[in-house]
């Protein structure tokens, strides 16, 4: 074929960016300019006579020599993205296939393609799909806003640690659910940080949508451009509420050994001189018949006889149990506990819902010692609902039983009064009651910890104020 007539106008196309070449009907490569014998790194004279076709990946070679078939039938340009290997080196091309029409016949003389290497692009696109694969799905929340602090991406994670949408908080600053607890002196010194491109870190406190506390370990680190100029801000979360529930276990263990041990010396040093008060109260009465004095003295007798059982209380507490640990059916328990309490007269209206698990098996406790932590939590459940104002006539109390791989759970519900937040981390505390004067001792809870604790087990409170409290004690199955 006498290829004269187009090696003039193919010229135009040698010092072109993208690829371009000069095809038969049969796909043999006539021409080639030099982009292509460079990116292909084949010497024109060594690709020149080869089939077009034979480059392409065999998975796109039949979509290829369909789209090529048409142009030439139909005279009409078609676009193909396609593999092409030359030289065991694989490119991602964009092919658009154009007919040269001869003006004599109206019929296509020949094909000119033109290739554009997609290679690094599609590299990128895979970089930037896998990043947001593995942003998207990454337990930690991200965030990354532009130069001006408005957000432009948030993770899964942050979205469900915050509250809002994903609507909700593209475009809006990060103060959204700023807690006000850092100034804004806190917060200039770390945007003049990263600004400067560097990264900053810190605990930070934020407020999710719903105004709950959500404390971070944050991590911002700028984006750089080409130029090394920040471009954007890369946030990342570390959700720090394991971490405080840790630190408030420890320092309420510590609180509680430091009590245990004061405990057994307000025992001791109040116990012997109370004991004195009590015998010379017994000496007054029989040495004397004025029922006024008699009267006075049975009032300090029933005093000194309440500072005894709270003294008790605190020995009991302050001291390693002496009981014989003994395989103990909870659900017995449970249900005894429950009819001890119905017997009182301030449970009559309340109803009480039981639901035991026959699956949970015999545990070694001390059998008088998990009881009374049965009746204590009962009791504050049936002041729980009876403090309601105003008081209601379809109260219920729930006792579940209920066993996991590690742990037997048994768990009690009302809908009483609630806890507030302030009052929930307090109520373990020895002397703590929200209860009226003369109405409880504030040890009930505090001898129920320790004996819980004694047992290697743990009590978990869930309190919402105004719509009742959850405790969940768990008792491991091998202690």
């Amino acid at each position: 074929m006498n290829n004269s007539k187009f090696n003039f106008g193919f010229d135009l196309f040698e010092n072109f960016h993208d690829m371009c070449f000069i095809l038969s009907h049969e796909g043999e490569i006539l021409e080639l300019n030099k982009t292509a014998s460079d990116l292909s790194e084949t010497d024109k004279n060594g690709i020149n006579g080869k089939n077009f076709l034979d480059f392409i990946d065999i998975s796109d070679r039949e979509r290829f020599r369909l789209i090529f078939t048409d142009c030439l039938i139909n005279s009409r340009t078609g676009n193909i993205f396609v593999k092409w290997n030359i030289n065991n080196r694989e490119f991602d091309l964009s092919i658009s296939i154009t007919p040269i029409v001869n003006k004599d016949n109206g019929t296509p003389d020949l094909l000119f393609i033109l290739a554009r290497d997609l290679t690094e692009q599609k590299r990128k696109e895979i970089d930037l799909l896998r990043f947001f694969t593995v942003a998207e799905n990454t337990v930690n929340p991200l965030q990354i806003t532009d130069i001006t602090g408005k957000m432009v991406y948030v993770n899964k994670a942050f979205i469900q640690a915050s509250g809002y949408t994903r609507e909700e908080l593209i475009g809006q600053n990060p103060r959204i659910f700023g807690s006000s607890k850092q100034s804004k002196k806190f917060w200039g010194k770390v945007w003049n940080t990263i600004k400067s491109g560097k990264a900053w870190f810190g605990e930070v406190e934020n407020r999710k949508k719903g105004g709950e506390p959500f404390y971070t370990y944050l991590l911002i680190s700028p984006i750089l451009d080409n130029n090394g100029n920040v471009s954007a801000f890369f946030g990342i979360h570390r959700d720090l509420k394991e971490k405080r529930i840790m630190e408030k276990q420890l320092i309420h263990t510590q609180k509680m050994e430091s009590i245990g041990t004061l405990a057994a010396g307000v025992a001791h040093e109040v116990g012997n001189p109370l004991a004195s008060i009590s015998a010379l109260v017994q000496v007054v009465q029989r040495s004397t018949d004025d029922q006024f004095i008699k009267e006075k003295l049975e009032l300090v007798k029933s005093q000194v006889t309440r500072i005894s059982k709270i003294i008790r209380d605190l020995v009991d507490f302050s001291r390693p149990s002496n009981y014989e640990l003994q395989l103990t059916d909870i659900n017995q328990n449970v249900a005894e506990a429950i009819e001890i309490i119905k017997v009182g007269t301030k449970a009559k209206n309340i109803n009480f819902k039981v639901s035991l698990n026959d699956k949970v098996p015999l545990l070694p406790l001390v059998a008088d010692q998990i009881q009374q932590v049965f009746v204590n939590i009962l009791l504050n459940a049936v002041d729980a609902i009876l403090e309601l104002n105003p008081p209601r006539q379809d109260c219920s109390i729930l006792a579940k039983t209920d066993v996991s791989e590690d742990n037997v759970i048994i768990t009690f519900e009302d809908d009483g009064v609630g806890i507030s937040e302030d009052n929930i981390t307090k109520i373990f505390e020895p002397f703590y009651t929200t209860k009226k004067e003369g109405r409880g001792t504030g040890l009930g809870l505090w001898v129920s910890y320790g004996i819980i604790k004694s047992f290697q087990g743990d009590i978990i409170v869930e309190s919402t104020e105004g719509a009742g409290t959850l405790f969940k004690i768990l008792l491991p199955i091998q202690p």
